[in-house]
């Protein structure tokens, strides 16, 4: 390697999990260990959306921003972050997600890859353990992929797709992801476990998305009439966390 930024981190955050974010910055930090990267070959940049957040202690350089209060899930501070990256490789880590430790080095095996598909732990969000499963049906499909199962090359997302698209639209995620995947040149598919989504969930009080809300109200509905069938519900779409 030539010194420059390999992996480019972005973090957007409401401020209101500081635990969680320092979990996530942690994982981070232990993947590049693992991986063996050099201090000045990864970055993590956190935007906070319309407040003011400390940076956690890492090994690795933190920028932090305070952004503008963008109130739309966090679309707004990721296109901000990429037109500040500066990384060959980006990777979308929200505040109550980790990497696996393993993750950048199973990363760098397919640095050619623009984009790269890992498996993600879901089991904490959903009733099924990964994500993406693998079927008959299309990979890249709404409730199939989340942002924490991707590496991106910079040339595809910023260069090519012109950073991050569709703010305004309630499925952003979805359609970034499908843009992506429709318009890069490679893509490297892996089954090896690369991040856990809501890893970071019970780290801080009164501190759930609307999502885990919903999920978690869910359960306790279930649980309070045991005798009741539930009906077949639609998984909710992480990306839209």
């Amino acid at each position: 390697m030539d010194g420059d930024i390999l992996f480019s981190i972005i973090t957007p955050s409401a401020g209101n999990r500081p635990n969680a974010l320092r979990n996530a910055v942690s994982s981070v930090e232990r993947a590049a260990r693992f991986a063996g990267l050099e201090r000045n070959q990864l970055e993590i940049l956190i935007g906070f959306d319309g407040t003011r957040g400390a940076a956690p202690d890492c090994a690795y350089p933190v920028r932090t921003f305070s952004l503008p209060r963008d109130r739309n899930r966090g679309h707004g501070v990721r296109d901000t972050l990429l037109k500040l990256s500066s990384g060959e490789k980006i990777i979308f880590l929200d505040d109550d997600n980790v990497l696996k430790p393993c993750s950048l080095s199973r990363y760098m095996r397919h640095r050619e890859a623009e984009m790269v598909i890992g498996r993600i732990d879901a089991q904490l969000a959903l009733g099924q353990p990964w994500l993406p499963v693998f079927d008959d049906g299309p990979l890249v499909r709404p409730g199939n992929l989340d942002l924490l199962c991707l590496c991106l090359s910079r040339r595809l997302v910023v260069d090519r797709c012109g950073g991050w698209r569709f703010h305004g639209e309630f499925d952003s995620c979805q359609r970034n992801m499908a843009d992506w995947h429709h318009r890069a040149r490679s893509v490297t598919v892996i089954e090896e476990v690369v991040g856990i989504f809501d890893a970071g969930r019970s780290l801080d009080r009164a501190a759930l998305s609307s999502r885990q809300k919903d999920l978690l109200d869910g359960l306790v509905g279930e649980r309070g009439a045991p005798l009741a069938r539930p009906e077949s519900r639609r998984a909710p779409s992480l990306a839209l966390a």
